[in-house]
């Protein structure tokens, strides 16, 4: 896995400075905080932030991993997958790959997301029906200059949040691609 370390991480109060400070009231609960009503909604509730793909690709991958020899999860597999494409038939749904493909180390088919909606809905109900599978729910980002997504093993890595058992991904085969495109 890739050292997180290697990567930046700018302030996350940047465009928030020089705000009055916020109230140290405590809430009824005794335990949560009082936060200042402006009566305006974040702009995340209707549109992924920057820099995650709004576009073509989606801002988020899930996939959902299976053990191909495993008759019992490769059927759960089959099933989860028919129910998706029923229950959420906006959302873009891949073949189910029946041996490891790309970074996966297992048989898997995947999901896109392209917004926070389908975000909000799909990933609580895939944490309640995704029965015996492993996901990993990954970002999307590309670069505000040049509009690719060059920052694919970040994506898999620091920025990706397991279900279930984390797998070991084959992260070789980012390296080689930035090594490709530095050559080129």
């Amino acid at each position: 896995m890739t050292d997180p370390s290697a990567y930046s991480y700018p302030s996350p109060l940047v465009g928030y400075e020089n705000l009055p400070a916020l109230p140290d009231e405590r809430a009824a609960d005794g335990k949560s905080y009082v936060n200042p009503q402006t009566g305006v909604l974040s702009k995340s509730y209707e549109r992924f932030c920057e820099p995650l793909d709004n576009g073509i690709r989606g801002a988020f991958d899930i996939h959902v991993y299976y053990f191909q020899k495993n008759a019992t999860q490769v059927q759960y597999a089959r099933e989860l997958w028919e129910r998706i494409r029923r229950e959420f038939p906006e959302l873009r749904i891949y073949k189910l790959w029946e041996e490891p493909i790309g970074p996966h180390p297992v048989a898997m088919f995947e999901v896109n997301l392209f917004t926070p909606a389908q975000f909000g809905a799909f990933i609580p109900w895939l944490v309640i029906n995704r029965g015996p599978l492993s996901a990993l729910i990954h970002s999307n980002t590309v670069n505000p200059q040049t509009g690719e997504h060059d920052e694919e093993e970040r994506d898999h890595t620091q920025r990706a949040t397991w279900m279930g058992e984390r797998l070991p991904l084959d992260l070789s085969l980012f390296k080689r691609r930035a090594e490709r495109k530095a050559a080129a």
